[in-house]
C-alpha cells in the first residue's frame, strides 16, 4: 500500500520529476563512491603511516623510499617527495617544500567530484521548483476553462498535484547536503592528517640529526 502511494505520488509530479530522479541517481552514485575511496584511503593511509614509523624513527631513509615508491598510499606519495629531496638536500626547508607539492598534488585528488553533490542538491531544488510553476500555470489554465462551481476544487486538487515536485526536490536535495558535509569533514580529516605526517616527518629528521650529533 505505502508503495502504491509513492507511485501515485511520483506519477502526479508531472515531467518534471524524472529528471530530479537522474539527478538522484548521479548523487548517490557520486557519493558512493566518494565514500568508499575515502575511507579505504583513511585506512590505507593509517595503516602505511604505522608501518614507516619505526623505520623513519631509526633514520632507514633509504628503506623507507624503496617502501614508500612502491606504495599507492597518499601518505607514502607525499614522504617519497620528501625522500627524494632528503637524497639532494641537507636542508629540512626543501624537504617540507618537496613535501608540500606533493600535498598539492594529492589534495584535488580526494576532493574530486564532491562538490557536485552540493551543485545536484541545488539542481533538484530548482527542477522541484519549476515543476511546481509549470503545474500551477497548467492548473489555471485548466481553471479558466472550468464551470465555475468546480473552479475551487479544481484549482485545490490542481495546487495539490504542483506541489509535489517541489516536495520531491527537497526529498533529494536535504539528503544530499548532508553526504555532502560529511564528505566535505572526512576528506579535510584526510588533508590534515597528511599534513600532520609531513610534520612529524621533518620532526624525526631533526629529532635523528641531534641524536647522531650527540653521538659524535
Amino acid at each position: 500500500m505505502e508503495f502504491e502511494s509513492v507511485i501515485r505520488f511520483f506519477q502526479s509530479g508531472g515531467l518534471f520529476m524524472y529528471p530530479i530522479v537522474v539527478v538522484l541517481a548521479l548523487g548517490t552514485a557520486i557519493a558512493l563512491e566518494r565514500y568508499i575511496v575515502l575511507t579505504l584511503a583513511r585506512s590505507t593511509n593509517r595503516r602505511t603511516w604505522n608501518s614507516l614509523l619505526p623505520i623513519l624513527t631509526e633514520g632507514n631513509y633509504q628503506q623507507a623510499y624503496n617502501i614508500t615508491s612502491k606504495s599507492k598510499a597518499d601518505v607514502a606519495k607525499i614522504l617519497t617527495y620528501g625522500l627524494s629531496r632528503l637524497g639532494t638536500s641537507n636542508r629540512l626547508e626543501d624537504v617540507e617544500a618537496a613535501m608540500e607539492e606533493g600535498l598539492m598534488e594529492i589534495t584535488p585528488k580526494l576532493e574530486k567530484r564532491t562538490h557536485y553533490l552540493a551543485t545536484f542538491a541545488n539542481i533538484a531544488t530548482l527542477l522541484g521548483l519549476l515543476g511546481t510553476i509549470m503545474g500551477l500555470i497548467s492548473a489555471f489554465t485548466a481553471v479558466a476553462a472550468a464551470d465555475p462551481t468546480e473552479k475551487a476544487d479544481l484549482l485545490s486538487a490542481s495546487i495539490s498535484v504542483a506541489m509535489n515536485t517541489t516536495a520531491f526536490g527537497l526529498i533529494v536535495a536535504i539528503p544530499l547536503l548532508l553526504i555532502y558535509t560529511v564528505l566535505q569533514t572526512k576528506t579535510t580529516e584526510l588533508v590534515d592528517n597528511l599534513e600532520m605526517a609531513s610534520v612529524r616527518f621533518n620532526n624525526l629528521i631533526r629529532q635523528h640529526r641531534i641524536k647522531t650529533g650527540a653521538k659524535k
